[in-house]
Order: C-alpha cells, then structure tokens, then sequence
C-alpha cells in the first residue's frame, strides 16, 4: 500500500475529558486543519463543562519519557505548549524544547490550572507563571495570549523584568520571535487579533468576540497555528489562516451540557484547503 506523509505536531497538554480544550480537542484541529498530533499529557483533569473540579500533574519524568519517546522515533515539525499546572512541567518541557530547538515552539499563554482541590495560593499562580516567562518564552517562535492578561501583566509588573511597557514588546525582550495577541479592543465593540514580529513588523485582522461562556479560544488557535506552521507556512500566513480557523469553528459552538460551549473543532465548511498527500515510493 501507499506510504503517505503528513505534517506532524507534538502537543504537550491536560487531557480534558470535555473535549473542548487539551489534547483530545487539539488532535482534531490538527487534523482539520491537514496535520497528525502526537501527544504529552501534562496533567489529568476531574471536569464537566461548567468546572473544573481536580487536576491531577504528570510527574517532570513522566512528561519527559512521554516526549522523548516520540521524538526519537517520528519527525516533528512544530510543537505547540499548552496549559501547564507545575514548575516541574514547566522545566521538562523547556528542556525538551531545548533540545529540539530547531522545531518551531508555539506557546499559550492561557490559563493556569494547579495542582489543588481548594483555591491555589497567589504566590503558586506567580510561581507558575514566572517560570513559563522564564524557562518558555525564551524558546517560543510564536507566543499566543489574550489581550486582557498581557495587559494584566503589565499592570501588575509580572513582565517588569522585560524592561518594556508594551505587552507584544515585553515578551519579544524576554525572547519570543513573534507575539500573537488575541482579542484586542480598538474602539468600542471593535476587536483584532494582532501579530508582532522581529523588527515590529505587525499585522492585525478583525476578530468576531465569542459568544459567552466559550472555553478560552487561544489554544484553539495555538493549535490551528502549530499545524499551519508545520505545513510549512511562514509565520504570518499561519497567523491569518489560524485565526479564520478558530473564528469558523467559535461560531459553530455548541452547548452539550449544563456549563460552557464548546467549539464545533471540526467546523462544517473548511477555513484553508486540505493538504495535498505526498506519496512516498
């Protein structure tokens, strides 16, 4: 039979039993979207759609021997980080990344989900959150945030290090080559999502505002935006196209429960054109 190839991405992520965020729901945007998705399960999540109750980590040795396993036996051409709920999985996969640094890394920036029953600590959320500054932005390609935590940051001086009052700006000097910011207000009912890059090259799109109560629409886009880039497409292509994606599959979300909507992740009518399969003799 035909050997086919497929562009391939290695996700490092929560398993959500929902399917509306993590790794089941970020293997089907990737094959929507033309690509295969490996997976590293960073944490195990107790949910419904409208909580979530426990988060249960992966140990850092666990996430390593997850991820070098299939690297060592399949090409990656991206890899996309989403939630992470320990310093310790921050650290094993900044060292993965490190590792393989000539594999574009895509980060969200989205929420953060620890490893407790109760209300976590402040001071564990700022933990969290600075070692990801610290340990991933540096290694990222492309960074994915919402406009309203960059700007939460700024005013809080977590990326006061960066020495920079501009959010897309803060994280580029702490590393990262192109920020993708997501949902930024221009006037009054007005939204974009904006893309800066080396040498502020900059581009911005409309962005259509979810309805409410949707799960956080930046991974969905981070994973759209991975596959894309291990297509082959340049940063700001990716960006556009990643974008429409995300916006199509938003607006078919759907209400299954009692709690948040979901993502049609596999949208009715395709937002980029399937990639041709390359057949190997």
């Amino acid at each position: 039979m035909p050997n086919y190839s497929l562009p391939i991405t290695l996700i490092f992520g929560p398993f959500d039993p929902t399917g509306s965020d993590g790794l089941p729901a970020d293997a089907i945007t990737c094959a929507a979207l033309g690509g295969h998705a490996l997976s590293t399960l960073t944490a195990v999540t107790v949910q419904d759609s409208a909580k979530t109750e426990t988060v249960q980590p992966c140990s850092g040795e666990q996430i390593d021997d997850q991820a070098r396993c299939v690297l060592e036996d399949m090409p990656v051409q991206s890899i996309k980080v989403g939630s992470l709920s320990s310093t310790e999985a921050v650290s094993a996969v900044a060292q993965i990344a490190a590792d393989y640094s000539e594999v574009p890394l895509v980060l969200h920036l989205g929420l953060q989900e620890l490893n407790s029953e109760q209300d976590p600590e402040d001071d564990e959320v700022e933990d969290l959150v600075g070692a990801t500054l610290e340990l991933l932005v540096p290694q990222a390609h492309v960074v994915v945030v919402e406009a309203k935590r960059l700007t939460q940051w700024i005013t809080e001086d977590v990326l006061e290090a960066a020495g920079q009052t501009a959010g897309p700006q803060a994280l580029q000097a702490i590393g990262a080559n192109w920020v993708l910011i997501t949902g930024s207000p221009q006037r009054p009912g007005h939204l974009v999502n904006i893309l800066v890059g080396p040498e502020n090259e900059t581009a911005s799109w409309p962005w259509q505002a979810p309805a409410e109560r949707v799960r956080d629409s930046g991974g969905l886009i981070a994973a759209a935006l991975a596959t894309l880039l291990a297509r082959g497409l340049s940063v700001p292509e990716a960006a556009k196209l990643a974008c429409s994606h995300a916006e199509q599959a938003l607006s078919q979300a759907f209400q299954p429960g009692m709690g948040q909507r979901i993502a049609r992740r596999m949208p009715l009518a395709p937002s980029t054109p399937p990639m041709s399969l390359v057949t190997e003799n």
